[in-house]
């Protein structure tokens, strides 16, 4: 039960090292509807890319599939570095 609702939080408070769960069927229901841009699959890892959340879960942003994108690994590390100033 406790996992349950940890995956159903959408954003929390945390210190700005600590990483907040993410929602596994929610990862997966996005790569379901999303194919990986490299491989076309469906399921799996996908070389080169990451799921990101649109808006970032430290910022507020939602775990859910509409708030989801494939990002190449060097965009979202790019990203990451932003958000973290913005929203750390």
């Amino acid at each position: 039960m406790r996992r349950l609702l940890a995956c159903m939080a959408f954003a929390v408070a945390m210190p700005a090292m600590a990483r907040i769960e993410r929602s596994a069927i929610e990862v997966r229901a996005f790569q379901r509807h999303n194919p990986c841009p490299a491989t076309g699959q469906r399921r799996g890892t996908c070389p080169g890319y990451v799921i990101d959340h649109i808006q970032a879960l430290a910022c507020g942003g939602a775990d859910a599939t509409g708030n989801m994108q494939w990002q190449t690994k060097a965009d979202a590390k790019a990203k990451d570095k932003w958000e973290r100033k913005a929203c750390g």
